[in-house]
């Protein structure tokens, strides 16, 4: 049965990637698909547009503000945000929107810990990347009790009210473990489900997503958690 959701496509020069990737996605698993471009110039939105899918151009680049962007765009309360680069499992579709159909707030697809769950660490040989999301979702859990293994993969859902509620500001990578804490906090429901990441099927990994460039920037939003409580 087709779920009243949205599933926001993400993507910004991944045309090797999305080619490949496209005819995995089961669009037919939900009411809507649109697009979230970051400024691609390699063809990835005309590929998607020639595919009858609406494509928005973001007006503030980062990961972060497509989603918030993408909030703006889908008509419906559910939405699950998938990435373009081939590294997110679109068989995991579907049971995203299976538990936010049944009342979680947010539904987050976890590469760590979990039966089932696995990361691609092909350009990670030193776990130096896996090591760090896996501490930082532990800190999380010890201080907000999320209850969340990888509280920092981006492959998830949430229903329109809680992204409301949770009033989410953080531009880049980093909206990730800002929207987990915030959720632990206002304690709403959240699952995690086991994901397989794969390799990606082209381009490199953005710079913005690099292990230490990423590690400063979410200790800084955990530290600004720690100190604005519940007043977002």
């Amino acid at each position: 049965m087709k779920s009243k959701t949205t599933l926001v496509i993400l993507v910004w020069n991944e045309i090797d990637a999305i080619k490949e990737l496209f005819p995995l996605i089961p669009l037919d698993a939900v009411s809507e698909t649109i697009v979230i471009d970051g400024g691609s110039n390699d063809g990835t939105a005309e590929f998607l547009k020639s595919k009858g899918l609406k494509v928005y151009q973001q007006k503030h680049r980062g990961r972060g503000n497509a989603f918030i962007e993408g909030l703006k765009y889908a008509k419906n309360d559910k939405i699950i945000f998938f990435s373009g680069d081939g590294n997110e499992d679109p068989k995991d579709i579907p049971k995203v929107a299976y538990w936010l159909d049944k009342g979680y707030d947010m539904v987050i697809a976890g590469r760590f810990i979990l039966n089932g769950s696995q990361s691609d660490d092909s350009d990670d040989p030193l776990r130096i990347r896996k090591g760090g999301n896996i501490l930082m979702s532990w800190i999380a859990n010890v201080i907000w009790d999320t209850g969340v293994k990888d509280a920092i993969n981006g492959f998830r859902g949430f229903k329109r009210s809680a992204m409301v509620q949770l009033k989410l500001d953080a531009p880049k990578h980093e909206i990730e473990i800002q929207s987990t804490i915030r959720a632990a906090k206002l304690g709403l429901k959240i699952k995690e489900i086991p994901t397989h990441e794969l390799l990606r099927m082209g381009g490199r990994r953005k710079t913005t997503a690099g292990t230490f460039t990423l590690a400063k920037n979410l200790g800084i939003y955990m530290l600004r958690e720690m100190f604005n409580g519940k007043k977002f």
